[in-house]
């Protein structure tokens, strides 16, 4: 009796498993076509990446008191390394910020993808603002978040001896920042702030990231590359206030909008476990909301509203799923790609020592990915 249990329960798992296997093949996103120009971008680079856990510290700033943490009198970053491992030369370094509640790794797709063309990047957990910070994630710490990014380029370039695994130097006259969401508002912060900025960045993207607190002026110092990745579908960073006036603020603005696009559908995690879900946004809602514990978006950049800056808190903000996009939700799998494809070509189009390469990068921003993408419309 017990075996004809067991064998029901392997046959109903078996069952289960192969419907599961075939549902995520029926579903699976359409790539571009095999001869285009983005399926090459979409190709690994050349290189095989390596991967180094570490633990950065600076002893000279503290972590405020959160919640039940007590503070501390440092600030402590786990951080990971992703590095081309036959890279000899100089490499382009790019930091990238993780959004609100999430990790280091929220963009791993992109971050490997960078490290295969020969880029070495690094990612560090913020004290506060991940999803296992000490007290709860707090997204008032953003403040603290752009001296974090500096003490991390300051840390790595300070790697030697065993402690260093990647064999290049690092390029300082190439070093980018990336950040999705709330680390999408630290990049910019720390490219374009007249005091907190780091003037060693030379090319910057923001996928998805708070940004309508920064008005015209406040841009207007700094001529760096800057690139909005948004999806127009977006509930959590509302996309017509945020991502829209890139293009007309900042000088050396694009935009790249990738229509029915989401919010979580740029987090790694969402393919392929978000597939199937109409608004993935919807899921985001309630813990986002309880992280912010009654406050509004714009309360999170209160300690840096200044007139002079160009940096406003206005309630009219829309709220983190204030307004909920009913437009079709494009495939999260097809966010990735473009997305993937976006940062790289971005990256190329600044700091490929070949004036042919940095060409070709730009025309599949301009061009190309757009062919290949019905969703995606890029406005510089």
């Amino acid at each position: 009796m017990i075996r004809k249990l067991l064998f029901g329960l392997l046959v109903l798992t078996l069952v289960l498993s192969i419907g599961a296997v075939a549902a995520l093949f029926v579903t699976a996103p359409a790539p571009p076509p095999r001869d285009s120009e983005s399926a090459a971008w979409l190709e690994p680079g050349p290189y095989r990446v390596g991967t180094k856990e570490m633990v950065f510290v600076d002893p000279s700033r503290p972590t405020a008191a959160n919640g039940e943490f007590p503070g501390a009198q440092q600030r402590t970053f786990n951080t990971t390394l992703w590095y081309p491992q036959q890279a000899t030369g100089n490499l382009p370094l790019i930091v990238h910020s993780h959004g609100l509640t999430m990790s280091r790794s929220d963009l791993e797709y992109v971050l490997r993808h960078l490290a295969s063309y020969g880029y070495l990047v690094v990612a560090a957990d913020f004290p506060l603002t991940n999803g296992s910070a000490s007290g709860g994630p707090e997204p008032a710490d953003l403040v603290n978040q752009p001296a974090d990014v500096s003490f991390l380029i300051d840390a790595v370039l300070s790697l030697i001896g065993p402690e260093k695994p990647f064999p290049g130097v690092i390029d300082l006259n190439r070093i980018g920042l990336m950040g999705y969401s709330l680390g999408g508002a630290t990049t910019i912060l720390v490219t374009f702030h007249p005091r907190l900025r780091d003037t060693r960045v030379s090319a910057a993207v923001s996928i998805a990231g708070l940004a309508a607190p920064f008005l015209e002026r406040f841009y207007q110092d700094v001529e760096t590359p800057l690139l909005m990745i948004a999806g127009s579908a977006d509930a959590l960073v509302n996309y017509q206030a945020n991502a829209a006036p890139i293009p007309e603020r900042v000088p050396a603005g694009d935009l790249l909008t990738i229509f029915g696009g989401t919010h979580l559908g740029f987090a790694g995690l969402s393919e392929p476990y978000l597939r199937l879900v109409r608004q993935p946004d919807r899921l985001g809602c309630g813990p986002l909301l309880a992280t912010l514990d009654g406050r509004k978006t714009g309360d999170i950049f209160l300690p840096l509203v200044s007139e002079s800056d160009g940096i406003v808190a206005s309630g009219e903000i829309p709220d983190v799923c204030e307004i909920m996009p009913t437009e079709p939700i494009t495939h999260p799998g097809r966010q990735q790609m473009i997305t993937r494809i976006a940062v790289l070509a971005f990256f190329e189009s600044v700091f490929s020592s070949q004036p042919q390469r940095r060409l070709q990068a730009r025309t599949e921003l301009g061009a190309y990915l757009g062919e290949d993408f019905v969703e995606a419309v890029f406005t510089d």
